[in-house]
């Protein structure tokens, strides 16, 4: 916890001010609508990880985020073009599931943190398509630009995953959800 005298650091004072970004209220009830009886029936229930007691969400990112920063890695190493392609591709194909269970856990958030699981969202809907330009451009033989393509997406990719974290651990969006009897 800062003291009186300690001002945040620019990236938790961007974090906080997607908070109160009132802007994204009506966008943010227009998502949630359909996703709360969808994730209170029983295979919403499922995916939300109530059997676990733990959301899937975040274990679920792991399997695209890994992938992605694997390829920029062999994009530094000559000859691992194909590799790279590849893990964009693993990326791409894994990244659905994340989305979908996402979804499910954005039915429990309250406004705040609607707010920022809607921009969390957004940059990752701009991340995955920068990394499905990139994984088209490096099928076509253009590897300079994929490798581009890859990095921008590995960087916005890095910003939504800023607000996801900041949504988990500032905002504590999924923390105790089953414990001690709750929901």
């Amino acid at each position: 916890m800062p003291t009186a005298d300690e001002t945040p650091a620019p990236p938790h004072r961007a974090l906080t001010a997607v908070e109160g970004a009132r802007v994204l209220d009506a966008p943010a009830a227009a998502l949630v609508r359909p996703l709360r009886g969808a994730a209170a029936s029983v295979p919403g229930r499922l995916l939300r990880g109530r059997w676990l007691g733990h959301p899937l969400h975040p274990l679920a990112v792991t399997v695209p985020i890994g992938a992605w920063v694997c390829s920029a890695l062999f994009d530094l190493v000559p000859g691992q073009e194909d590799a790279a392609r590849r893990l964009v591709g693993t990326g791409l194909l894994a990244a659905p599931a994340a989305v979908l269970l996402g979804l499910f856990d954005y039915a429990d958030l309250d406004e705040r943190q609607r707010r920022v699981g809607l921009a969390h969202a957004a940059g990752n809907a701009v991340a995955i398509a920068l990394f499905g330009a990139s994984y088209a451009a490096r099928s076509r033989g253009r590897v300079a630009r994929g490798r581009v393509l890859g990095a921008l997406g590995l960087a916005v990719t890095s910003a939504g995953g800023a607000l996801g974290g900041h949504l988990a651990y500032a905002q504590g969006a999924g923390f105790f959800r089953w414990q001690g009897g709750a929901r």
